[in-house]
């Protein structure tokens, strides 16, 4: 472990058994969540972005990171990863630039361009133009965000107001493919690996040289598992390890042989799945242990009980954080 661990909370929403006021309850007590996280000293809140799956995945991590956003003061949101071609690239400039304005910069989106061709589908988007449609959709970010007339689509076209970071807000393309790689270094901007993926950030600063522009990557540990806190994980296993192995078989159902995830499950019981190592429950000790560069804590897995998403975030921020730091 090198210096100090980055401290992650993540929401992804996904509540299987879902009603309207369930769902509810469960957003804000995420929002509530990240002001707690944020007063604590957590670093970041991520989230991301699914659309019409039954589970009731987050379809709208903008309209989530405002709420954050106007909800703590330091915390940093990170979108990871957004589904670049599914996007309105003018709105989507100007939805960024307010959100940077609110939260002073704290935003960070990482732009990939997804995996399930059903999402391309409910939007009436042509899976086979993915790529050419997030070349635009960057593109059109970079020149927007300049608050000068730009031609777009064979139009003029003026995007205000600009955002508060210069000279853009924080934006890193993701994916795990060659194409990907070579996008962030056509662009100048850095590159989120969606796995740990040693050879392609080799390629990726190859394509930075061949480009002549400049950049960083991002890339998950070798070893990212995603976390809760619990001071009885035999029980806690026992009482909710359902949720986690919910979440673990969503995210298998959607990988192909082509995709690369740092979350990558093949477990197919509660007793696999502890024994993987994808999800760990570990008391705080256990957790300082690990020696992890990162701490990603995933409160509200899978349609986890709200109470015991807040049980696990508090153990980890009065239990682990101060231990961190001090």
């Amino acid at each position: 472990m090198s210096g100090t661990p980055v401290s992650v909370v993540r929401f992804n929403l996904v509540d299987p058994a879902g009603t309207p006021a369930s769902l509810s309850e469960r957003y804000r007590a995420a929002v509530s969540m990240a002001a707690y996280a944020d007063q604590q000293g957590v670093a970041t809140v991520q989230t991301e972005e699914h659309h019409g799956v039954a589970n009731n995945w987050l379809p709208s991590p903008f309209t989530f990171a405002g709420a954050v956003l106007g909800a703590t003061r330091n915390i940093a949101v990170t979108v990871s990863a957004i589904i670049g071609p599914l996007h309105d690239p003018l709105r989507l400039a100007e939805d960024i630039a307010v959100l940077d304005l609110i939260g002073g910069g704290r935003l960070v989106t990482v732009a990939g361009i997804g995996y399930r061709p059903e999402e391309y589908a409910q939007f009436d988007v042509e899976w086979a133009r993915r790529g050419k449609l997030q070349d635009e959709l960057i593109e059109t970010l970079l020149r927007a965000w300049t608050g000068e007339e730009f031609t777009f689509r064979g139009r003029r076209v003026r995007v205000t107001p600009r955002p508060f970071t210069q000279p853009h807000p924080l934006l890193l393309v993701g994916g795990s493919s060659r194409a990907a790689a070579r996008r962030a270094a056509r662009f100048g901007l850095p590159f989120f690996p969606s796995a740990h993926l040693p050879e392609l950030e080799t390629y990726y600063k190859e394509r930075l040289v061949e480009y002549g522009t400049e950049g960083w990557t991002m890339m998950p540990a070798e070893s990212t598992p995603l976390l809760h806190i619990s001071e009885a994980p035999d029980r806690t296993w026992a009482e909710h390890g359902t949720h986690f192995l919910h979440e673990a078989r969503t995210y298998a159902s959607w990988q192909s042989g082509r995709i690369r995830s740092a979350v990558k499950s093949a477990a197919t019981s509660v007793e696999q799945l502890r024994a993987e190592g994808v999800y760990r429950v570990l008391t705080p000790d256990q957790c300082l242990e690990q020696g992890l560069d990162n701490l990603v804590l995933h409160p509200l897995a899978g349609g986890m009980p709200v109470d015991e998403g807040w049980r696990s975030l508090r153990l980890f921020c009065e239990n682990v954080l101060p231990r961190l730091t001090g």
